[in-house]
């Protein structure tokens, strides 16, 4: 066995749809790929930070859920509590889905996942906005 110093060959490209796909090409494929991945971490990061923005004021509500001296001052800190809740998980799934959307890569079957995690989304918001009104429709239903 003789082991050579000499130069590599070169690997022939293999047939197929890769082996028309030029240099250029696959460098524009690479960078739209970094690009996208650039784009769904800063979203990522985004949505995590809005969302531990969100969580103080989560538990600051439900610490004076414990010292409320009337009914009202209940239902209102259960408001509270409740759309804290519904729009940190609001914009949790909204940044999932704009991950998932982003690094589909055109991929239908993912492309559609990423909607419907984004429609759940827009659901969790309109509910988080929709909940002062059940609220007060609750307070007039007990009385106060």
């Amino acid at each position: 066995m003789s082991i050579s110093n000499g130069p590599h060959p070169t690997p022939t490209p293999l047939a197929g749809p890769d082996a028309t796909q030029s240099d250029a090409s696959r460098a524009r494929c690479e960078s739209a790929g970094r690009r996208r991945r650039i784009a769904a971490s800063l979203l990522w990061t985004t949505g995590c930070a809005a969302t531990c923005l969100v969580v103080p004021t989560v538990a600051e509500a439900s610490t004076l859920l414990a010292e409320a001296h009337s009914l009202s001052q209940v239902i209102t800190n259960l408001r509270n509590v409740l759309v804290g809740l519904l729009v940190g998980l609001a914009t949790l799934f909204a940044t999932i889905g704009g991950v998932r959307y982003i690094l589909a890569g055109g991929d239908p079957g993912e492309v559609e996942a990423a909607k419907k995690t984004v429609r759940y989304a827009a659901i969790g918001y309109s509910v988080a906005v929709l909940a002062p009104v059940l609220v007060k429709l609750l307070q007039s239903i007990v009385g106060q």
